[in-house]
């Protein structure tokens, strides 16, 4: 069990980051409101999508997780930052769901992150 909880863990995250991206490659009208918000439409939505997919693939990959954790870190760092100084913990009557996605996937990409810290390669642990 403890060989595949890394692996849940990396199929979790990847699964959040990918399902997200309809929203933003297809200019739904909350992702839309968010990136608007916070001055980044609509070059910030598409990037940032683009991030978030390549973190996403970079995680279903064992060789690769360490780098699609810690891309996954700063992207959605930088979501919960914005969250905490410009959008506010909810958005648009979510009750706080988006916040609370945000906060699950960087403490899980964390976890991540610490698991296949050896295979960091500019770390030498």
């Amino acid at each position: 069990m403890k060989k595949h909880i890394p692996l849940i863990l990396r199929i979790l995250v990847a699964l959040i980051l990918i399902q997200t991206l309809r929203f933003k490659f297809l200019a739904h009208p909350d992702s839309v409101y968010i990136f608007k918000t916070i001055g980044l439409e609509p070059y910030g939505r598409i990037s940032i999508g683009i991030i978030e997919l390549v973190a996403g693939l970079l995680l279903l990959i064992r060789k690769t997780a360490w780098a699609g954790a810690l891309l996954s870190i700063g992207v959605i760092g930088g979501a919960v930052l914005m969250h905490l100084t410009q959008l506010g913990i909810e958005i648009k009557n979510d009750g706080g769901l988006l916040f609370a996605t945000a906060i699950l996937t960087l403490i899980l990409s964390i976890i991540i992150a610490v698991i296949y810290r050896k295979d960091i390669p500019f770390l030498k642990l």
